[in-house]
């Protein structure tokens, strides 16, 4: 196993990428009780266009099918859906999809060997048939009805309507009523057949663990696959230019939500993650002298959320908030920017927030589910986690200064508002 270890945080990684292609990483954690395991396959709601391995022809599905599948694999071909039975072992179990990946995981003190019986059992049998894919889009159909009310979701969505034109990102990750009702259980095993073969999955395991002993017990709850080659991925052009500045909604809520976006077409690295990052709480964070004017004045009244979300074929800023008078927040966020693209950015504070920025990234250390899922999502994007506590050494002033002149540009800016 290739051993890669971080000083600062005194961990160690352990990578093993196995015959069959899957990559096994494994975070030992002398002396902590719980345990964490996550598989999850590079495929979210990015993937509808596609070259199978050995075949030449496109292939395209309807929106949403990553999901469904994500749903679908709990149903055992005995009738059981393996969330109850894990559920019963006592451990806390779960999967989710993003744009770019979807997981199964559990966490436990106990059973933690029973648990990966089942995971691993799930995860590599599918059961499809018609009637179980026809019950499901109705089940699906409800949660995307929920979605469509929901404010938090919405606002975010809508802000990804307003940057992209063509990429997958602005689709709703659970497809809509329309697109899941093409949906049958051929295109669920042609994607599940393309995309969970293990060379394109990624297994994290962190807790008290022997590196080669908990890998022995992977590898022998594995069914004998091989690696598969390549999958082509097919994405739409997109400009660079945003589609609209304003999208607003109405809906049922106690306060105007917003999200102020910022559309990324630069290269994105690790450094610039955290350039960004340092920028966004310089901006508004909680210590800003913006955030407290605004908070005096009675604009906001909390710490809006602060995010960069990118994978190979996106970047952009996110801040999320309720305020009475989002509008405001959002000019006076784009005149801080360019307040500070003029006057340049203070020693002292640029110190202070990556003094901060590194704390937090050290603390993710402390919780077995925040590091597995770090290195998972991370994997993905073709990142090593420990890059981040390594690269913090290059921001400099300067560069943060530069990054700061070529992604917060006011052409790229959103705003998104919900509100009654």
């Amino acid at each position: 196993m290739q051993v890669i270890e971080n000083l600062k945080v005194k961990e160690k990684v352990y990578i093993e990428k196995l015959e069959n292609g899957l990559t096994v990483m494994i975070i030992p954690k002398k002396g902590i009780q719980k345990k964490y395991m996550i598989w999850g396959t590079h495929y979210g709601s990015n993937e509808s266009s596609f070259v199978v391995p050995g075949e030449e022809e496109i292939t395209t599905v309807p929106n949403g099918v990553a999901h469904f599948l994500e749903h679908k694999l709990f149903e055992q071909e005995n009738g059981t859906n393996s969330l109850d039975v894990l559920t019963a072992l006592g451990v806390d179990a779960n999967a989710y999809t993003t744009n770019d990946h979807t997981a199964y995981l559990f966490e436990c003190t106990d059973h933690f060997y029973e648990a990966m019986d089942e995971l691993m059992d799930y995860v590599q049998h599918p059961y499809f048939t018609d009637e179980n894919v026809e019950k499901e889009k109705g089940i699906i159909g409800q949660e995307i009805m929920m979605y469509d009310d929901y404010p938090e979701w919405r606002v975010y969505l809508n802000a990804m309507q307003a940057m992209y034109h063509n990429n997958p990102v602005k689709i709703d990750i659970v497809g809509t009523i329309e697109t899941i009702s093409k949906i049958d259980k051929e295109i669920l095993y042609k994607c599940y057949n393309t995309f969970y073969n293990p060379s394109n999955m990624t297994m994290v395991l962190c807790g008290d663990f022997e590196p080669e002993a908990v890998l022995e017990e992977v590898k022998r709850r594995l069914i004998d696959t091989k690696a598969s080659g390549e999958i082509k991925r097919e994405y739409p052009e997109e400009p660079e230019e945003i589609v609209q500045e304003r999208i607003e909604q109405k809906l049922e809520v106690s306060q105007p939500l917003y999200t102020i976006g910022i559309k990324d077409t630069t290269k994105t690295d690790v450094k610039k993650h955290i350039a960004i990052e340092i920028l966004l709480n310089l901006i508004i964070g909680r210590s800003s002298d913006l955030y407290k004017e605004l908070y005096d004045e009675g604009i906001i009244y909390a710490q809006p959320s602060l995010e960069y979300e990118f994978t190979e074929i996106y970047a952009h800023i996110l801040i999320t908030g309720q305020s009475n008078e989002p509008e405001k927040v959002y000019q006076k966020f784009k005149e801080k920017v360019n307040q500070l693209k003029a006057e340049g950015i203070c020693q002292e504070d640029f110190e202070r927030m990556k003094k901060m920025i590194y704390g937090g990234y050290v603390k993710e250390y402390n919780d077995v589910a925040d590091i597995a899922r770090m290195f998972l999502a991370d994997h993905f994007k073709g990142i090593n986690s420990f890059d981040y506590l390594e690269e913090m050494k290059g921001i400099t002033v300067e560069y943060l200064e530069q990054i700061l002149k070529d992604v917060f540009k006011e052409e790229k800016m959103v705003i998104s508002i919900v509100k009654n």
